[in-house]
């Protein structure tokens, strides 16, 4: 006896709805969007002193989950961040429908929606720890990262929408898919370098005034000067490969993404420098949050361009394939 399919409302909104493979890319880029404008307004709370615009979580203060009138701009700065949190569950929320619904279904699109899922509502949480430990600069620093994370499931999943969903076929030899991953790390490596740089540097979160938020205890200077040597390090690196993917005749794409990666380094850099120098304006700070999401997104999309997903057959086609072969016995 056949076993009966388990009814769920997804299956239920299956089949009611099924959304092209455009609506499933749109929905896809909409969670990447909605994941760097997290990252960026999460930025803005620290640039403008309000880490601790709301004093608790999940409340806003002991007596009120929305900000009061007493605290100001720096509450509502502080809120609104919270409150965006929702808008990015719901882009999120929007690709796993999208991924689940479409025909045929996107097993593994949905998986990667789920991860987002995960990661929003962990990070939510270690934002809250955030809070409760007054501003903790390592908690600063890994809601950073997990945030960053989040970026990265999110691109995955937007690259993998324009993609089928048939074993990966690499198009270039093993060793320079390797280097595209060597690539990524030392990116990566920047990226979590300039959090140690921001957990010891000029913008704690809240007014300069407060002695109480700890920052962490490594001399600011010296961060900051290896974050620049891992910056020079990443340049020279996508400088190589870009050379590497051009005599190795890469594909096209591959070798759009690296050029594009050593543009965007190299303006981070430029920006980087001057905000030093200039002690370290906010505006500059937040631009710089900006590029350095831009750039990590830019490494991720390199190795996924070295290699191709082709559809695999649905359901209806198997039979169809076989169909020749049962008439012939």
């Amino acid at each position: 006896m056949d076993a009966v399919p388990t009814t769920t409302p997804f299956s239920l909104l299956a089949e009611r709805w099924q959304p092209s493979a455009a609506v499933v890319k749109r929905a896809a880029f909409a969670a990447l969007v909605m994941s760097v404008v997290i990252v960026v307004t999460g930025g803005a709370v620290r640039l403008t002193a309000s880490g601790l615009g709301c004093t608790t979580w999940p409340r806003c203060t002991d007596e009120s989950l929305t900000p009061t009138a007493e605290m100001g701009f720096h509450g509502v700065v502080e809120f609104t961040n919270r409150m965006l949190t929702y808008v990015l569950s719901a882009a999120v929320g929007w690709a796993i429908l999208a991924a689940r619904c479409h025909r045929p279904r996107r097993r593994g699109l949905t998986k990667l929606g789920w991860a987002q899922f995960w990661l929003v509502m962990s990070n939510a949480v270690l934002g809250g720890i955030t809070v409760l430990t007054g501003l903790n600069p390592y908690t600063v620093a890994l809601h950073l990262i997990a945030a960053m994370a989040l970026v990265w499931v999110a691109t995955l999943m937007w690259e993998r929408s324009k993609e089928g969903d048939g074993p990966a076929r690499p198009l270039v030899a093993e060793p320079i898919k390797r280097l595209s991953y060597v690539l990524v790390g030392v990116i990566g490596l920047l990226v979590a370098a300039g959090t140690l740089v921001t957990g010891a540097g000029h913008h704690p979160g809240t007014p300069k005034d407060n002695k109480m938020v700890p920052r962490i205890p490594l001399d600011y200077d010296r961060l900051a000067q290896a974050h620049a040597d891992l910056a020079f390090v990443s340049i020279g690196l996508a400088v190589a490969v870009i050379f590497v993917f051009a005599a190795v005749k890469a594909p096209p794409a591959a070798r759009a993404r690296s050029r594009e990666l050593l543009i965007g380094l190299l303006l981070q850099g430029v920006i980087g420098f001057v905000q030093y120098f200039t002690d370290v304006p906010e505006l500059l700070v937040g631009l710089h949050m900006l590029g350095a999401t831009l750039v990590w997104i830019a490494a991720l999309r390199i190795p996924l361009a070295l290699r191709t997903r082709e559809d695999t057959p649905t359901p209806t086609e198997a039979p169809a394939a076989r169909a020749p072969q049962a008439a012939a016995v």
